[in-house]
């Protein structure tokens, strides 16, 4: 057998186990993983050969929440789906999840799925996405048919957002039905609307609407009180759910009671949330940091990492959301009408990496997991998140001990900033193989042209049961 690529002297992690060996790729698939003790000579022939060296190689990055080439009421996020996904792969991620939510009440879930799908024809590395729906009515379960059709089989909810995407309790709980219906997954944005409108006009009463004062007008009561009342009605469905964006340990301790209780449900968070705190709000450009939910207190941060090391958060992923500055800056004064949004894509990695593995001493196995693994699994990517045999030849290779400033300015995601400008991050590719292309080697990055592919997702049923395979070794 001759290999379009082999990876020789690689420390290989899964989210499983370790081991040290090569990689054969062939036709856009990992075609085996030899033995480090294999003799040179008893390995096939190869187009291209890359040594290793004794880096790290771990499964292509997972990305589960982002937002590309989104028009959310006044405002439009700046990049597209071939500069957001450029960025991905800078940034060792090899699949991005999208979301079609609509722009306006004219556009329907179909529509805005149909819309994103056609944008998606540029992309540069694999395309899954969710739906989204706002309201509620006859014609919706023959558009999430539809969607499934497509390979759509999960449908994102906001709790809050009231007048632009917020989906009212009644929508929530139809919509969860027919996720039941047809094997589907419910992405919900939990935090509970009155209680931010509420708190909101209080501050705007006493004159405290600029962004300085984002993390008191949304406090972490309304993300778990939404949590709580989700659970319920996932409870009532029996309808799968996955909370996107969690910030406080109270609130992923709800999602892990609720799995006790046999509710399939899961716990996404987000780099910044385990790094940054609200004290960037008195910072000389808090307006970089406007995001929903905001920042919370370093003690909440520290809760949250030690409860995801713990084992209790499931995935981490960017919510990838690109504005630049000046969209920033321009409504600072009130935060009710600026654009949220961070952009992540490209920092997700070396961000969380920091976080966990060279701060916190995280096992690389448990980074594997959140970084790739189960975001694959969760969302019905079988060929995605584990590197062996037959899965797609999506390979990262790194050298943990490497560690480089971030420029804001100098990223790829078609901005000027980023809320991580300045800080030393360790944990950023050097090679990047996506569908057995090299991309990224040595700081050359290779454009590989609109070869990213959609990907039509399975079911949480349909994945029942799957988990990483054991690595088999030619």
């Amino acid at each position: 057998m001759n290999l379009d690529t082999l990876i020789t002297n690689a420390v290989v992690v899964n989210a499983t186990h370790t081991v040290t060996g090569h990689i054969g790729l062939l036709d856009g698939r990992i075609a085996a993983v030899y033995d480090g003790a294999t003799p040179p000579d008893a390995l096939p022939g190869a187009l291209r050969v890359i040594d290793a060296a004794g880096r790290t190689a771990i499964p292509g990055g997972v990305d589960g929440h982002c937002h590309i080439q989104q028009v959310t009421g006044a405002h439009s996020s700046l990049d597209t789906f071939e500069t957001a996904t450029i960025a991905a792969l800078w940034g060792g991620t090899t699949t991005v999840i999208d979301f079609g939510i609509p722009a306006s009440p004219r556009e329907t879930p179909l529509q805005a799925a149909e819309n994103k799908l056609a944008l998606a024809e540029v992309a540069r590395c694999d395309v899954a996405l969710h739906g989204s729906v706002v309201t509620w009515d006859e014609t919706v379960p023959a558009q999430l048919d539809r969607l499934a059709e497509l390979g759509i089989r999960s449908v994102k909810l906001y709790t809050t957002n009231r007048g632009s995407t917020m989906a009212d309790e009644g929508t929530i709980v139809k919509v969860m039905k027919e996720m039941v219906r047809l094997d589907g997954l419910t992405y919900i944005h939990a935090e509970h609307d009155a209680i931010i409108a509420d708190c909101t006009e209080d501050h705007a009463e006493q004159g405290q609407t600029g962004i300085e004062h984002l993390h008191r007008t949304r406090p972490e009561l309304a993300e778990v009180a939404s949590v709580r009342e989700v659970l319920a009605m996932a409870e009532y469905t029996g309808a799968p759910v996955y909370f996107v964006h969690q910030t406080v340990s109270e609130a992923v301790q709800l999602v892990q009671d609720g799995r006790s209780r046999g509710l399939s449900a899961y716990s996404e968070t987000c780099p910044h949330y385990l790094t940054l705190d609200e004290s960037v709000y008195g910072s000389d450009f808090p307006e970089r940091f406007a995001y929903c939910p905001p920042m919370r207190s370093r003690e909440a941060v520290d809760e949250l990492v030690n409860r995801l090391l713990a084992g209790g958060v499931d995935t981490v992923s960017s919510d990838h959301s690109c504005y630049d500055l000046a969209q920033k800056s321009a409504r600072k004064e009130d935060i009710r009408f600026m654009p949220h949004g961070l952009p992540g894509v490209e920092t997700r990695m070396p961000m969380t990496f920091t976080a966990l593995v060279k701060d916190r001493g995280m096992p690389l196995q448990q980074f594997v997991e959140v970084f790739s693994t189960a975001p694959a699994r969760i969302n019905g990517l079988p060929g995605k998140g584990v590197i062996a045999p037959g899965y797609d030849a999506d390979i990262v290779l790194l050298d943990p001990a490497e560690t480089r400033i971030v420029d804001g300015e100098a990223l790829h995601m078609g901005t000027d900033f980023s809320p991580f400008h300045g800080m030393a991050l360790a944990g950023w590719p050097s090679t990047v193989i996506s569908g057995g292309r090299v991309v990224l080697n040595d700081g050359a990055f290779r454009d590989p042209g609109p070869v990213g592919r959609f990907l039509k997702r399975q079911g949480p049923r349909e994945m029942l049961g799957r988990r990483p395979e054991v690595m088999a070794h030619a």
